[in-house]
């Protein structure tokens, strides 16, 4: 249910970037260390946005696999199971190459058509 939070924190970061414009995109990259399941993010954001500038955006989601590296051997992996030991030397030295991201890459805004002052 942290994703309630999440959007909200997506919808205040796109609103004081978006400059009173009207939101069509959300673009995010977003680790899968970070445990967001794609379906409840989208909902909650389409229903914390209601009313404000991002009001029916469509929220894209990349996802990015978490990768780590043993800091002794130097050997790098990809985490299929959240084991944080290396599989060649057994370390348990870790570093955090990627998986971690929670980022709101890019909004696309509409710009408003500015009313004609053209005399009729």
């Amino acid at each position: 249910m942290h994703e309630l939070s999440l959007s909200s924190a997506i919808v205040d970061t796109v609103e004081r970037h978006a400059d009173g414009r009207r939101v069509t995109t959300v673009t995010m990259t977003i680790g899968s260390l970070r445990q967001v399941v794609a379906e409840s993010l989208s909902f909650y954001f389409e229903i914390v946005s209601r009313g404000r500038v991002c009001e029916g955006a469509t929220l894209e989601q990349n996802y990015v696999e978490a990768r780590v590296r043993c800091v002794p051997c130097d050997r790098g992996w990809t985490l299929d199971q959240p084991i944080f030991r290396c599989p060649d030397c057994g370390g348990s030295e870790i570093e955090v190459l990627s998986g971690e991201e929670f980022e709101v890459d890019s909004i696309d805004v509409t710009e408003e058509e500015a009313a004609c002052i053209a005399p009729r």
